[in-house]
């Protein structure tokens, strides 16, 4: 993944919002670009203030980072980026779900043991 400028500050001086301009450069992208990643993928959202600006927060630009990984490092079409996504979505809430588990069999064994 790309080593974003976001991170190299001290997480209390993140800022809340970041325009186009400022992530179209740390991807060093063109700002259409990011405009029409927007468009092709239902789950980046940024927020947009009463002017219509763009303002993409730290988890907007992460999303945008799985999309630049996939799209330009990985050599994925915009398809297949979309379906890799999917599959992670799935992969993530199945995760989730096993951890959930785990975790009320480990209660369940703990209170096993201190009875």
């Amino acid at each position: 993944m790309k080593q974003l400028p976001i991170y190299e500050e001290d997480k209390e001086n993140l800022k809340r919002y970041y325009s186009i301009g400022e992530v179209a450069k740390m991807f060093e992208v063109s700002k259409s670009l990011i405009r029409f990643w927007e468009n092709e993928f239902d789950f980046l959202k940024p927020h947009k203030n009463s002017k219509g600006d763009r303002r993409f927060t730290v988890e907007s630009i992460e999303q945008l980072n799985l999309i630049y990984e996939l799209l330009k490092e990985r050599g994925f079409t915009i398809d297949g980026a979309r379906r890799e996504i999917l599959r992670l979505q799935a992969w993530e809430k199945e995760k989730g779900e096993v951890l959930e588990r785990l975790e009320k069999v480990r209660r369940f064994l703990v209170e096993m043991k201190m009875a």
